[in-house]
């Protein structure tokens, strides 16, 4: 861990004032740099108090030239290094520095990195809460709201870290003890420009680890991930295969088993009955959150204690039952992956709310999973359009468009029958109709309390 000189009297700008971005521009302000904030968008009240309280100067609705009167530059998280700003800096050679390159150092404990298309949010919580339970000292933070910055000088054993493929973009420095990348599919299209470019952001979290760390994936993410060899736990579906190391998903005895080493008899983890959650895709989640456990030295996790791990909200949630319709929210699913894994996922007949605005992803994927796993589908939003577009494509037709969620889900309620599940799962973004996904499945959630309530 580095001392709080290193950056005494230096100037730093901070572009982006969102959460990573303020607890960056405070960090720096600790070690006794002068800070400059620079956002596109307004900064929130709470910030400009805080900024002033700490002697941070800042601007915002731009980015002027003011940027570049500094030493280094500090991007947080989810800012493009496109952005023309960025361009005038490399051509001044401004050296520009990711938020976790510039926190890694000032970090201590074993360092978990957990990423992926979807997932991430539950496994990194699962990890914290298993190990919290297991009485280590532990920090759960990065993309799930505690910024990664906060982590700056707390003695911990253990840190887990959720890291967005925005966060990876632009690491060198960051190491990490052990990585889990949940699954690999399109998402942040519009952001990275392109698939691989997006799989390249993500497997850096791979290319980060300590010679001697562990990565924890998808099997079938293995070739895209580059895993160094003897370090990867690949996760499959199937029996445990003899001294194979792995984590293995075994339906026939609905239990899930790790395989530490090669040559080893495989260990159980957990019973899928211990499993509260939603979905099979919360079974990889939980093996994933358990394989960390045991890699890093503790036993697997008693049942009473998976049992009781509360996920967080918006990811395949019981959102109610009435008249034998059971409701779900799952706002958190904001890309095509997310809902095709969420609907393959839960049993039984299903009515799909989809739609928002989009990530500039094709559609043709989604519309195949609606004709294979839902009665009927309520599309809203911007990209309703699109997605009724893909559906004809597909040759389905069982779906109506609306104009806001009220009717969405007056609609999907009506289209269900007793043993279905009304299903909240967008494959796109709020950012159309509400601040943001949370917003959008508290919503869902009220609307549904106010049908039970209306009906009973």
């Amino acid at each position: 861990m580095e001392n709080n000189t290193v950056y005494k009297g230096k100037r730093i700008s901070v572009i982006g004032a969102g959460v990573s971005g303020r607890s960056l521009a405070e960090l720096a302000r600790k070690q006794g740099a002068e800070v400059f904030v620079s956002d596109l968008k307004k900064i929130t009240e709470e910030s400009v108090k805080a900024f002033e309280v700490m002697g941070i100067d800042w601007e915002e609705e731009g980015n002027t030239e003011r940027v570049l009167a500094c030493d280094e530059i500090l991007l947080s998280s989810g800012i493009s290094q496109d952005i023309p700003v960025l361009k005038l800096a490399a051509s001044k050679g401004i050296p520009v520095t990711g938020e976790l390159d510039f926190v890694y150092p000032y970090m201590s404990g074993k360092i978990i990195a957990v990423t992926g298309s979807n997932g991430k949010t539950t496994t990194a919580s699962m990890t914290g809460f298993l190990l919290e339970r297991s009485g280590a000292a532990s920090m759960t933070g990065g993309n799930i709201g505690n910024p990664a910055a906060n982590a700056a000088y707390e003695k911990n054993d253990f840190l887990v870290l959720e890291l967005s493929s925005f966060q990876l973009n632009k690491v060198n420095k960051f190491k990490c003890d052990i990585a889990v990348v949940t699954n690999l599919a399109p998402d942040h299209i519009d952001w990275h420009g392109s698939y691989e470019k997006y799989v390249e952001a993500k497997a850096n979290v791979i290319r980060s680890l300590v010679p001697n760390g562990h990565a924890i994936y998808q099997e079938r993410d293995a070739k895209a991930l580059s895993v160094p060899k003897g370090m990867g736990y690949p996760l499959s579906w199937g029996k445990p295969e003899n001294g194979r190391k792995g984590i293995y998903l075994d339906r026939e005895s609905s239990a899930a088993f790790i395989c530490v080493n090669e040559g080893e008899m495989p260990l159980r983890l957990f019973g899928f009955e211990a499993v509260k959650l939603l979905g099979s895709h919360n079974i990889e989640n939980t093996a994933m959150a358990s394989a960390v456990l045991v890699l890093l030295g503790y036993g697997p996790a008693d049942p009473p204690i998976i049992s009781d791990y509360q996920p967080p909200k918006h990811r395949c949630a019981f959102a109610g039952s009435f008249k034998g319709i059971t409701f779900v929210d799952d706002s958190k699913g904001t890309n095509v992956a997310a809902t095709v894994t969420a609907m393959s996922s839960l049993e039984g007949s299903k009515v799909i709310i989809l739609g928002g605005q989009g990530k500039g992803e094709d559609y043709a994927p989604l519309a195949e999973a609606v004709l294979k796993y839902a009665k009927s589908a309520v599309l809203v939003g911007e990209e309703k359009e699109k997605i009724a577009s893909a559906l004809d494509a597909a040759g389905y037709k069982s779906y109506t468009i609306v104009s806001n969620m009220e009717e969405a889900v007056e609609k999907a309620y009506m289209n269900a029958m007793t043993g279905d599940t009304v299903l909240l799962s967008p494959a796109c973004t709020s950012w159309d109709m509400y601040p943001n996904y949370g917003a959008r499945g508290d919503h869902f959630c009220e609307l549904v309390k106010g049908i039970i309530e209306r009906d009973s």
